[in-house]
């Protein structure tokens, strides 16, 4: 068995995947007109390597971006546990008109071009792993 994380790569590029290791991570952005914080939870497990959608949370409402109905508001921020348990991939559209996102790794964060430089396009980012490295 490998060693497990995830895999980012750009849709629109034949390049190889960056492979940052990490077995839970999260990832949060700002909304780029409400400037409301985002955040999801992830783990990765392995064989074959899936993502598993672990909690999220909003750090508030507005038009067109409310919390789910079951979300509970704790300290501020909606939480809740996403509907979609094992997305097969995430699919990141970045932009150089707003903030980037943010790969959070044992509670230090730091935004996604710290490991993949963004095209002005979308960014893929799966479980994955890198065979006979642990």
């Amino acid at each position: 068995m490998g060693l497990i994380g995830i895999c980012l790569a750009l849709a629109a590029s034949s390049t190889a995947p960056v492979f940052v290791p990490a077995e839970r991570f999260t990832l949060a952005w700002t909304h780029s007109i409400e400037k409301v914080r985002w955040e999801e939870d992830y783990a990765v497990t392995p064989s074959p390597p899936t993502l598993h959608a672990l909690a999220a949370r909003v750090r508030g409402s507005a038009a067109g971006m409310e919390p789910p109905d079951d979300a509970r508001l704790v300290n501020g921020w909606y939480t809740y546990t996403p509907h979609m348990r094992s997305p097969p991939e995430l699919r990141l559209t970045r932009s150089e008109f707003t903030a980037d996102y943010e790969l959070c790794l044992h509670g230090r964060c730091q935004p996604l071009s710290a490991w993949l430089p963004s095209d002005g396009g979308v960014t893929r980012l799966t479980a994955c792993d890198v065979p006979g490295a642990r």
